[in-house]
């Protein structure tokens, strides 16, 4: 079994060192999606949600909340990200949004936790932006898609 990397010889959380690693180009993407009710679908697809456009607002939460990962998870390094892509996607058939987040930056530590980030940060504003119609929202299938970049090299998900 792999040694857990944020824990020290004696069991204590740390901060992974990671100046010793080589500088290389890094990139993320993680899905995620939340299910509305039908009535929901409807008013975010006819732009008829009292607080704004759903998708365009949470599409920059996504964004911020990408930026500030390290304020937010315990441990994760400040990174000076490149690129943060937010895309959300209303799917009326399913009465589903679709959201899809990639990270990237040239350095010595991944993205992942950044683009999960902005995939969480994305769906909790559609549902905040949703709840006083709709409370029975599900947030799920929040996972990560491709990795890309470092020591232990890319990584796709199997869909």
């Amino acid at each position: 079994m792999s040694k857990l990397t944020h824990f020290d010889d004696e069991g204590r959380a740390r901060m992974v060192d990671v100046s010793e690693k080589a500088e290389t180009e890094r990139v993320a993407t993680a899905k995620g999606e939340i299910q509305v009710s039908p009535e929901t679908a409807q008013r975010i697809a006819e732009g008829t949600i009292g607080k704004g456009d759903v998708l365009s607002v949470a599409r920059l939460a996504g964004i911020m909340g990408a930026k500030r990962t390290p304020d937010l998870i315990p441990l994760c390094h400040p990174l000076s990200l490149s690129s943060v892509s937010v895309e959300l996607s209303l799917d009326q058939q399913h009465n589903t949004v679709l959201i899809e987040a990639t990270c990237k930056l040239k350095g010595r530590t991944g993205v992942e936790m950044e683009a999960l980030t902005a995939v969480n940060v994305a769906a909790l504003t559609v549902y905040d932006m949703c709840k006083a119609m709709d409370r029975s929202m599900v947030i799920g299938n929040i996972r990560l898609t491709h990795k890309s970049g470092g020591k232990s090299g890319r990584y796709e998900a199997s869909q």
